[in-house]
């Protein structure tokens, strides 16, 4: 019984030291298809070198000139690619989570939006740093998770004082929708936001 209690007693501290202090993100070469229906995207990304990175996107199921196959440098490494339909028109639009330094420390989000079968238009998040309403205590450290067609955006609050790898203030939680915009192309719009600790 001793035993099961230290045991026990091992894995909650285990929990509570993971709580505070900052997980590093892994990357892995990407070499995946994915597909909404009968439209898709066949991503692969080696993930090398973190400066001058190759990306390749080829769209699936959909028609000419969209359907041809991209491929772009990337500054910065994936760390995953998914699908969704972020501008509820049916079709798969392809979502890449994208870490700009060697350390995972600031995220971004690349999307591929399909307007229809024959188009496909470029969206990328807006840097939080330069955000009044969710920068103050922003360090990077973002997590990305996608639910229900909208954004999760989540990093951790520093207070002044905090260590660069122990903040205090508790986690923000930014939840984004995609919108067209003025021009024609879309944009990340911040629905809501919320701090738990």
């Amino acid at each position: 019984m001793k035993y099961v209690l230290l045991f026990a007693g091992v894995l909650f501290i285990g929990r509570i030291r993971a709580q505070t202090t900052l997980v590093p993100v892994t990357f892995e070469r990407i070499d995946t298809t994915m597909k909404i229906g009968k439209y898709g995207y066949k991503v692969d990304c080696r993930n090398r070198d973190i400066k001058s990175n190759s990306l390749s996107i080829r769209p699936l199921g959909f028609e000419s000139p969209a359907n041809e196959t991209m491929n772009m440098p990337v500054r910065g490494r994936v760390s995953a690619a998914m699908v969704d339909d972020l501008n509820s028109d049916g079709l798969a639009d392809l979502i890449l989570f994208i870490y700009t330094d060697s350390a995972a420390i600031h995220g971004t989000v690349y999307v591929l939006v399909s307007q229809d079968s024959k188009t496909i238009v470029p969206a990328g998040l807006p840097d939080p740093a330069l955000d009044g309403k969710i920068n103050t205590g922003y360090k990077g450290h973002d997590v990305f998770k996608l639910l229900e067609g909208t954004l999760l955006q989540r990093f951790p609050i520093f207070k002044p004082g905090d260590r660069d790898d122990a903040p205090t203030g508790g986690t923000r939680t930014v939840q984004y929708a995609l919108s067209k915009g003025e021009s024609g192309g879309y944009k990340f719009n911040i629905l809501r936001y919320y701090d738990t600790h």
